[in-house]
């Protein structure tokens, strides 16, 4: 089995699209299709069932996988060892979060495009469970968590820093300046982002505890941010989404203080032996994001 033809089998696995894949190796879509054909002439196997516009791995496929994985990790171990401490070079896919993204990886994402060009990051927006399932598949290679807890099967992590959370909401809020204990919070409005969000989830947990309580849900935090200024309720966000609404007063902090504390971590799948552009990825993480505090 050729190297390259695994790579594309790889990356068309992971994202599920020929188009995409091609995007992203920068290949026509014809030579991806025609390289995972020759692939599936010398296994004897069909690898993916065509359904319409859509394909899935057939079991073949899922059994290759692992196996095409590996073998792409020791080429690149094995390149590494040979060329040495060159300019780190390779593709990263990188499990990550709307909050991270726009607030926290900006300095990360800059250093790489200007210090280290032959770095391809390829940034894929998920939360929470999905993000370690993809971590242990080996679908992604490293992925920023937002958990409170430290500790995951099957994965090594490093704490890149205490996330503090803020519960907003417009300055005219009823509970803007007034001490509020959790059980106050039972029975107001209150906006969230999609449940899968540890800050949500924990929220949602503690106030259920004491009574009913029901969140009117927004696709991403700018959403959140945006009704909570109209005074559509309160929304506990991360502290770092929302500081320039608080600066400018479109948002008041409410004096309420989480019975939990969240910490964003790096993960990898145990056991994987990160090439030198992934440990320089986690090396520069650890810097710059544990330096916005």
């Amino acid at each position: 089995m050729e190297l390259r033809l695994l790579v594309t089998f790889e990356k068309v696995a992971t994202v599920l699209s020929f188009t995409r894949a091609a995007a992203e190796l920068s290949y026509a879509q014809s030579s991806v299709t025609s390289q995972i054909r020759a692939l599936e002439t010398s296994l004897g196997a069909e690898l993916f069932d065509r359904l319409g516009g859509r394909i899935r791995l057939t079991e073949a496929g899922e059994r290759l996988l692992p196996y095409a994985r590996r073998m792409i990790e020791l080429a690149e171990e094995a390149r590494a060892a040979v060329t040495g401490a060159g300019e780190p070079a390779g593709t990263l896919t990188v499990g990550t979060m709307e909050s991270l993204t726009s607030y926290r990886l900006p300095p990360l994402l800059e250093y790489f495009h200007h210090r280290h060009p032959a770095v391809r990051l390829a940034l894929r927006t998920t939360i929470g469970d999905e993000t370690r399932q993809a971590l242990r598949q080996g679908t992604y290679d490293v992925g920023f968590l937002m958990e409170a807890e430290t500790e995951h099967p099957g994965l090594e992590s490093t704490v890149l820093a205490v996330e503090p959370l803020a519960l907003v909401a417009a300055p005219e809020h009823p509970l803007a300046g007034e001490p509020v204990a959790s059980a106050g919070l039972v029975g107001l409005s209150l906006l969230a982002t999609e449940p899968g969000c540890a800050y949500r989830d924990l929220f949602e947990r503690e106030l259920t505890a004491l009574g009913p309580v029901e969140f009117m849900e927004f696709g991403t935090i700018e959403a959140t941010k945006r009704a909570a200024a109209a005074g559509l309720g309160a929304a506990l966000l991360p502290e770092v989404t929302v500081a320039a609404e608080l600066a400018a007063g479109t948002l008041v902090r409410l004096d309420w203080e989480p019975p939990f504390t969240l910490r964003t971590q790096l993960a990898w799948r145990s056991g994987k032996r990160l090439p030198a552009h992934a440990r320089l990825f986690v090396e520069q993480a650890r810097r710059l994001v544990s330096e916005q505090g």
